[in-house]
């Protein structure tokens, strides 16, 4: 009986988007854990200016674009078997590409992202999609214009593949591990425990102060670090305090409530 096998630039292509949806509905099934939450399900409902239906509708474009680039991407820089397996079994290796990545990615999706908040045409006519959600949720992580979409998260993906040297193989670790950290940013849950909140500074409390008018040209650094915020001074301080009612919010420190 022959075995099936799935490449590893199929999986590369497929994983995160199977990451992505499965993470997120882990997010769905907490979010009515009202104590955690960092805004209520009735502001939720109130303050978005975009139904459930039409996120999924622009995720699951920006998804089928995030695919085609990264076919194309695995097929014009082919696969060398030997260096991947070698790759496999070096840590310092994988590691080196791990970090060079992220830097990478954090480094063009800040200023990317940044441009986006301070070109009003781009704002008013691209990033301002992604802000019709002004109370982020799990699934929305990745509600994008399309052409924001091509920009900040494809290209700047296709950008860290290239640039870190990783194999297919390790897209695949890479790439789900990012794409769980992104949904994890927009989840709007503070949950005791949460690993990603214990070692990243940016996270979804983080990133939900960028969604709230006040912060709107704060905190923009994304996925990983907040080390581009903190060096370019659009880092909001905050405090994390108990919601009246339940749950948390994400308050910007006096000398930011005074300006």
């Amino acid at each position: 009986m022959m075995g099936f096998s799935v490449s590893d630039e199929l999986l590369g292509t497929v994983a995160p988007i199977v990451v992505y949806w499965l993470y997120s509905g882990i997010y769905v099934a907490l979010s009515s854990l009202e104590r955690y939450r960092l805004h209520s399900k009735a502001e939720e409902e109130e303050k978005n200016l975009v139904s459930k239906s039409a996120v999924v509708k622009g995720v699951l474009l920006q998804q089928v674009v995030q695919a085609a680039v990264a076919i194309l991407l695995f097929t014009v820089t082919g696969s060398d078997a030997e260096a991947d397996i070698a790759q496999q079994f070096s840590l310092l290796v994988l590691t080196r590409q791990f970090i060079i990545a992220m830097i990478i990615l954090d480094t063009w999706q800040y200023f990317m992202h940044r441009y986006m908040h301070h070109n009003k045409f781009l704002y008013k006519h691209i990033h301002s999609q992604h802000h019709r959600l002004v109370v982020p949720y799990a699934y929305g992580a990745l509600y994008n214009h399309p052409v924001e979409g091509l920009l900040l998260d494809t290209v700047g993906g296709a950008l860290s593949f290239l640039i870190s040297g990783m194999s297919p193989r390790t897209s695949i670790f890479f790439f789900s591990f990012a794409t769980i950290k992104t949904v994890d940013d927009h989840c709007g849950l503070c949950l005791p425990g949460n690993l990603f909140h214990m070692v990243f500074k940016n996270n979804s409390a983080y990133h939900d102060v960028h969604h709230q008018l006040y912060g709107s040209k704060y905190n923009f650094s994304q996925p990983f670090f907040s080390v581009w915020d903190r060096i370019l001074g659009t880092y909001m301080p905050y405090s994390l305090e108990k919601r009246e009612g339940g749950g948390f919010e994400a308050r910007p420190t006096k000398e930011f409530k005074d300006d």
